[in-house]
Formats: structure tokens, sequence, C-alpha cells
């Protein structure tokens, strides 16, 4: 793959994407070293000096009144990671890590916050590498920064517990030695400035966000399917009737509808003589809930590109040596952004679930009950709907806002928190749980449109059912169907729905 080459301060929302989705060479802009120096270099000066300055030659936290002797701030820092690696739970998967890396060399390559150009070149080396400390994902409340998973990012720096190298768990030590990599003994202000910051909140809701992409697309897909299965109406999404209200997400919602259903032989056959008025909700507004939905995601991405190029640790650097301690570590943007995007993941769940009912509802659909042959000896797609039903309810319960909540910690020195941390991570249960409704709305409209045979959709719609048949044979008779289920899962999650009609979903990627 081709080198990406940083500038702090300049990564694009399509630069992540890239990150997120492949490990390629990583190298900094060569005009970013000399501030990087010129910080470290007041640091350098501060130290000399001999002067208080809180973590760089103080302790932390409420302990920020004990001076430190300079003969003793290589172990302050070292102790200040030792001590705050105290992270539990699953490791933080390879694909986030990169973007933790990525935003964190960002954040301390623009110059603010007082770390040697080694430390710069150990996290690039890591990077290139392939060598992603292992994180675990629970510990951090979100202020002040994500300080345990950090903690053990900063670790792999160290030579200290372990690492996933190309996949593969190994201790630090060892991985850093294959790769000639020296570890790293961190200088005044090091340890500090590596552990503050949103980095990991940030990525994990970054993760979230291009999840939340690819769903909105899948759900846009499937739900075009649906109308037709359901021989639903395509004038709910005529642009005089959106361009009046004036979302718009709405409008460009309505506009992917009228592309992914124009020229189907279907909606044709109904234009005249069909007695019913108004599609059920579920159909006819999708529009305007996905519409939303895309505001939603976009105002989101628009929060968390600005805070993956922040400068976010404590205390900053500026111009003339001053030291400024402020509140940049708080993740309360970050939180927010994640609230959001898991409102924006339920709903895509919530209404494919409800297309799904409407589908198997014979009274409602006029398909076969349970979209399959001789209901009744089979059960078709009956407990499928109820997998999507459970699953489109146990997101009700995660999309329950994080960022209202706060714990006082380090003594009531830290006395309100954002909740980051936990608000992005359950992002990723939420994705899964939205990847399976959508993928059994998948194999149902796919079901459906196959009853009116032989007639056919419109041609991109067409494509996609081809490419699920590839996969999943049609639901003649019962059989075992959770790998047909788990088949549509990975074909959403992986983006395939979407991938023959890219251009439709090109305002999602700016």
């Amino acid at each position: 793959m081709n080198e990406f080459t940083l500038q702090p301060g300049q990564l694009a929302l399509s630069d992540l994407r890239a990150a997120w989705a492949a490990h390629a060479p990583l190298s900094l802009a060569v005009d970013a070293w000399a501030g990087i120096e010129a910080s470290n270099a007041a640091v350098e000066a501060i130290v000399a000096k001999g002067d208080p300055a809180y973590g760089i030659n103080t302790g932390f936290g409420i302990l920020a009144k004990a001076h430190i002797p300079v003969e003793q701030l290589a172990t302050l820092q070292r102790n200040l990671i030792l001590s705050h690696a105290v992270g539990t739970g699953p490791l933080i998967d390879d694909h986030i890590v990169r973007l933790i890396l990525l935003t964190k060399i960002g954040s301390l390559a623009r110059g603010y916050s007082g770390v040697r150009t080694l430390i710069i070149k150990t996290l690039l080396a890591l990077y290139n590498a392939n060598i992603m400390p292992a994180i675990p994902v629970q510990g951090s409340v979100g202020a002040s920064g994500d300080l345990a998973p950090l903690a053990h990012m900063t670790l792999a720096m160290l030579g200290v517990g372990q690492v996933r190298h190309n996949g593969v768990l190994v201790d630090a030590v060892d991985a850093l030695a294959a790769a000639g990599i020296a570890p790293v003994v961190l200088g005044a202000k090091e340890g500090l400035a590596l552990i503050n910051g949103t980095q990991v909140s940030t990525a994990l809701a970054l993760h979230g966000l291009f999840m939340a992409e690819r769903l909105l697309e899948a759900a846009m897909v499937t739900g075009a399917l649906s109308v037709d299965a359901a021989r639903g109406s395509d004038a709910p999404f005529d642009a005089r009737i959106h361009a009046v209200r004036g979302q718009p997400g709405q409008i460009a919602a309505a506009a992917i509808y009228r592309e992914l259903v124009a020229g189907s032989a279907i909606r044709a056959s109904h234009l005249v003589g069909d007695e019913r008025v108004q599609d059920p909700y579920s159909l006819r507004c999708q529009p305007q809930v996905m519409g939303a939905v895309m505001d939603l995601i976009a105002n989101a991405g628009r929060t968390l590109l600005i805070e993956a190029n922040a400068v976010t640790d404590n205390p900053l650097l500026f111009d003339g040596g001053v030291i400024l301690s402020g509140g940049n570590f708080h993740a309360e943007p970050v939180a927010f952004a994640a609230d959001s995007l898991a409102l924006a993941i339920a709903e895509i769940g919530a209404l494919a679930e409800r297309r799904i009912a409407l589908l198997i509802d014979a009274n409602l659909s006029g398909l076969p009950a349970f979209l399959v042959r001789e209901p009744g000896l089979n059960s078709g797609f009956m407990i499928a709907h109820v997998t999507a039903a459970a699953l489109a309810s146990e997101n009700k319960s995660l999309a329950h806002p994080a960022s209202v909540d706060s714990l006082p910690t380090s003594a009531n020195q830290e006395d309100h928190v954002s909740m980051a941390t936990f608000a992005a991570r359950r992002l990723h249960q939420m994705a899964h749980n939205t990847c399976v409704i959508v993928g059994i709305e998948l194999l149902a409209a796919c079901q459906g449109i196959e009853f009116h045979r032989p007639l056919r959709s419109s041609p991109t719609l067409e494509t996609v059912h081809a490419q699920l048949r590839e996969q999943v044979a049609a639901y003649d008779a019962d059989r075992f169907f959770a790998p047909d289920i788990e088949a549509a899962r990975a074909m959403v999650w992986q983006g395939a729905l979407s991938a023959s009609c890219k251009a439709l979903f090109a305002v999602l990627h700016p």
C-alpha cells in the first residue's frame, strides 16, 4: 500500500477511514519536526530552571503539590505509566488501535506537548511494524483523558506487557527486539503527554461512525428491497415532498431511494388499480427517518474529525515557553457524538425490524405467511423476526445516553467526567446487533421479491439480490437458518450491499 504522510491537524475523515480499513506505511510531514523540537526545548528549560510546573516536575492529579527532584523525573514518568495501566476487559481490535496510534501521533506532533522527537519516532515505528499495543477496552471515564487505556498503549513503548504483532499476541519486549525498536526511557512530561488525551474514546467512536455509515447504506438498500417485496409505492420518495420540508438529510435520502427503485418492473405492475392508498410508515417514512439518521451521523462525523486532529493532553506549551494547564482531555464532545451515533444505529435497526414484521405478516404484505410456501408445515421467517426484535430491543437499552452519567475520581479533583469511552465502545455491540437485523431484512426482502417472479426489481436491487443468492439459497422449506443469517450479517458488516452502487452514497463520505 502507498505510504500516508501525516500532516498534523489536517487529517480528513477519508484518511481515518483508510487507516481503519487497512494498515499502510505512515510517515510524518517533514515540516512538523521543528515544532516538536521547540516544544521539547521549552520543557527542558523548565526542568533546568527548577520552578514547579504541573506534569513536568510535580506529582499528578491531587498530588500536584509534590515537587519531584530532577534525578527522579524519569522514574516519575515510568511510575505514572505502570500505576495507570489498570485496564480490564477484552483487548481493543487492531484496526481501532491503529486509529489510536495515528491520532496520538498527530496530536503530539502539533508541537504543544513537549515530547522529544524520539517519542514520535517510536510510535511511528510501532505503527509501521504493525505492532499494536494490547489495550483493554474498559477502565476509562473519559477525563482526565483515556488514562488507563493510553497507559497500556505506552507500556508497549517501554517494552512492558504484551502487543499484537501482525495479529499475534506476544510479549512487547520480544516484538520490539524483532522489529529493531529500542524500548523508551521516558523524559520529563512525556508519560503524562502520552496518557492524557481522548484518542481511545475518539478511535472507538470513529469505529462506531464508520459502522453507522455502512449500516445506513445497507439499510437503505434493504429498505428499498422491502418496498418492492411489499409492492409498496415510490410516490413517498418524490422530490417535491421533501423540498417543501427542507431537511437536507431527508432530501438526500429520498434521492437515493428514487435511484434504488428506478426501473422496477414490480413497481410498474401495480401503478394502476392498486386499492391501497398509503403504505405503513416503515416503508413510506424511510426518507424522513433515514434522512434524520444521515444528518445525525454527519454531525457526529464533524465533531469526531475535529477531535481526531485535536491537542488534548495537559498541560500545554505555547510560544515563549508559556505552560498552561487546562482541560482539553475532557471528552464531552466525544461522549455527545457517541451518544448521537447510538441513537442513529438503534433507529436504523428499529425501522428495519418493523419492515421485517411487515413482510412476514400476510395481511399487510400480501405475501405468503412468514415468507415460506406451505406455512404451518414450515415456520419460515417466524423466529428470524424474533431474533431481530430481540436485538432491536437490546439496542434500545444500549442507546441510553452515557454522557449524562458522571462519577467523581481522583479524590474529587476530577469531579465531573464524560464517560465517553463507554459511550463509544458500546457502539460496536449496537452495530453488530443492527447488522444482524438488516441482514435478516435482506433475506426476507429478497425472499419476498422472488414471490413476484417473473417480474423483476430495479437493476440495482437485482444486483444485490444476485449477490445474496451467490451465498444463500432461497428459503423453500425449513432448514438450519442461522448460517443464512450469519452470511447476510457478514455482507452488511463488510459493506457489500452498497458496493455496486457506491456513487449513490457519496454524500455520506465527505
